[in-house]
């Protein structure tokens, strides 16, 4: 295990996020707000730790699977623990766990919150709390090998740890320059869309803040009546941005090369849209005849609604904990399904999805046709052996830890439709769920036991779940020869 060179990555991520941590300060300063000199500490404290840490460079920078994930999942709890100090020093969450919670929500790219009235945090914490949506969205560790590349042969350890979906391919040859590839047009896909939205009317605050939530399909709100204060062009604008974000970067990277054909031929976003396609279609029409209001109305709030959950955001203009049975199952499955692989969104993923299904259909026919030869393809390409396996494990041990997650939550005495929401929205990173977790609602009431069981939760959703479990694995720091 080559310590050295953990210990140094990790310096980096805490210089980051104390230079993050500046742009709240700097907001908080504008309007006035006591909490300012509190970000500025502990902004300082953060890239002073990061400082002393990253003072000797190690001389074996051989990086390699271990690692590589042992790495990820310990920059994930260090940037989560340093980032939780401001709301816990001010006071604004007197719980550490609570204001730990928060942040894991934060940049887990969640949602899910412990507030009841956010708009008490004031705009400087509101800002870090929905800036740290933008932070985890693209991942702190693909910025980190924008300007760290890594030596082994091993580079993509990190990125296929930190990014969503089952397989990562590099866009360029270099590592190091496909994370820049990646940052830059998720910077420009932000700054195209902050403008948007202040077209439409939104103020230039709220637009940041949004927009950060947008990008990162995070999240949180900085209103207390969440996204329904917005106009209705407004509220469009943050649902096609949505929906964009839960688009694999690849296909953006494509269409900006111009190679049309390949971009058009992305056989699980098209599968994504079809499935936003149906969706909006039946939740429109479940919400017309159970609310009125119009067809454009209707089918507004329903096309806002799946775009959240299917992109794992969880904003919200009507309480979908409200609608009727048949839409909320529909919800539930927009909810576990989530967006695509090597997007900001959250969830099982698409390509998993269609992975398993053909799968499925291949089992089929192998019965009927014992002799038969069949391949699994997807985007054209053979799919490998290894990543069907790899799904097939995802798959147990998703399951696993979901209906084990339910079970020790229980013990708090909620219904089971509140438990279940509950670790569906955290662990497939949505934010909001039904019953008493519905947008209305918060996860304020859960113990402190039940809040850590979560917060993994919300952690290992992230983070595809095998980092956080080789992580806890007494394996991993065994000597090897």
């Amino acid at each position: 295990m080559n310590y050295a060179m953990i210990i140094y990555i990790l310096s980096w991520v805490l210089k980051i996020e104390g230079i993050a941590m500046l742009l709240p300060a700097g907001c908080a300063l504008l309007y006035r707000e006591g909490t300012a000199g509190t970000l500025i500490v502990v902004a300082a404290l953060s890239i002073l730790i990061g400082q002393l840490a990253g003072m000797r460079k190690p001389k074996q920078t051989a990086f390699y699977a271990r690692e590589g994930f042992v790495t990820v999942a310990g920059c994930w709890v260090v940037l989560s623990l340093i980032g939780a100090l401001p709301f816990y020093l001010t006071g604004r969450i007197p719980s550490y766990l609570d204001a730990l919670f928060e942040i894991v929500s934060g940049f887990t790219t969640t949602g899910s919150s412990i507030l009841g009235e956010v708009e008490s945090l004031g705009k400087g914490l509101l800002f870090w709390r929905s800036f740290s949506h933008w932070i985890g969205g693209m991942g702190v560790l693909v910025l980190v090998l924008t300007v760290l590349p890594l030596g082994g042969g091993y580079n993509m350890m990190i990125m296929k740890a930190e990014s969503p979906g089952p397989d990562v391919s590099k866009m360029v040859p270099r590592v190091a320059d496909t994370a820049k590839e990646l940052y830059r047009i998720y910077f420009v896909l932000t700054v195209i869309m902050v403008l948007s939205y202040l077209l439409s009317g939104m103020p230039l605050y709220d637009s940041l803040c949004i927009g950060f939530g947008t990008a990162g399909t995070g999240g949180f709100a900085i209103r207390n009546n969440g996204m329904a204060d917005y106009s209705m062009l407004s509220q469009f604008l943050i649902t096609v941005f949505m929906i964009l974000f839960g688009v694999n970067f690849n296909v953006f990277y494509l269409l900006q090369k111009r190679n049309w054909r390949a971009a058009l031929r992305c056989e699980e976003a098209r599968a994504y849209l079809l499935i936003v396609l149906l969706t909006t279609i039946f939740l429109g029409i479940s919400v017309f005849l159970q609310i009125g209001g119009g067809l454009l109305y209707s089918f507004h709030h329903a096309f806002f609604t799946v775009g959240s959950l299917i992109t794992t955001t969880g904003f919200s203009t009507l309480n979908f904990g409200l609608w009727t049975q048949p839409a909320q199952m529909v919800l539930l499955f927009l909810m576990l399904t989530g967006a695509c692989a090597g997007s900001t969104g959250g969830g099982f993923k698409v390509s998993r999805l269609l992975i398993l299904i053909k799968e499925m259909g291949k089992e089929l026919h192998l019965i009927i046709h014992p002799q038969a030869i069949r391949t699994i393809r997807l985007e054209g390409k053979r799919i490998e052996h290894s990543v069907v396996r790899s799904v097939n494990c995802y798959m147990i041990l998703y399951v696993f830890i979901f209906i084990l997650s339910v079970f020790l939550i229980s013990f708090d005495g909620e219904d089971f439709l509140t438990n279940f929401s509950a670790v569906a929205a955290t662990f497939n990173n949505i934010g909001p769920g039904l019953g008493h977790v519905d947008p209305m609602g918060n996860f304020g009431f859960y113990s402190d036991p039940s809040k850590l069981i979560l917060i993994f939760d919300m952690l290992a959703g992230r983070l595809e779940i095998l980092p956080m479990l080789i992580l806890f694995s007494p394996k991993t720091w065994r000597k090897t020869n």
